[in-house]
């Protein structure tokens, strides 16, 4: 059974630099970024625990957003879409984009015609931006 739910990306690229990169990948497929949170400080802050460079980031597509939650309010739950960044060592990084039609399925609506065009729409966009990624 496949349970992978992201495409990962390792980059040979610094944390800082790497999210840089994705948030251009990101923003090539018209997405945008609604949401930073910035783990290692967040841990330190709340926990006083260390922890390696990680962000969690909220990611939008407006267009799809606005048709699926047209379509279907609780749609919302899954929004928006969800990476990661974070440090591998110093000078290597992992990204993972958050593949929707995982998402889709563990919500419920695989089943959904129109959430499953607006789905793999999503899908082929965050695809490219981690192919992007590798070049």
């Amino acid at each position: 059974m496949d349970r992978s739910i992201a495409f990962v990306v390792t980059l040979p690229l610094p944390y800082e630099q790497a999210t840089e990169r994705l948030v251009e990948a990101l923003k090539n497929e018209g997405f945008g970024i609604l949401t930073r949170i910035d783990v290692k400080s967040t841990l330190k802050e709340k926990l006083g625990v260390e922890f390696r460079p990680y962000a969690i980031l909220g990611a939008c597509n407006p267009a799809l957003a606005h048709r699926a939650l047209t379509h279907d309010a609780q749609v919302g739950l899954m929004l928006p879409c969800t990476v990661t960044v974070e440090a591998e060592g110093e000078r290597s990084s992992v990204v993972r984009i958050g593949d929707p039609a995982a998402f889709l399925k563990i919500g419920g609506f695989d089943e959904d015609a129109t959430l499953q065009g607006v789905m793999q729409e999503a899908r082929v966009k965050l695809q490219r931006a981690a192919q992007a990624l590798k070049q």
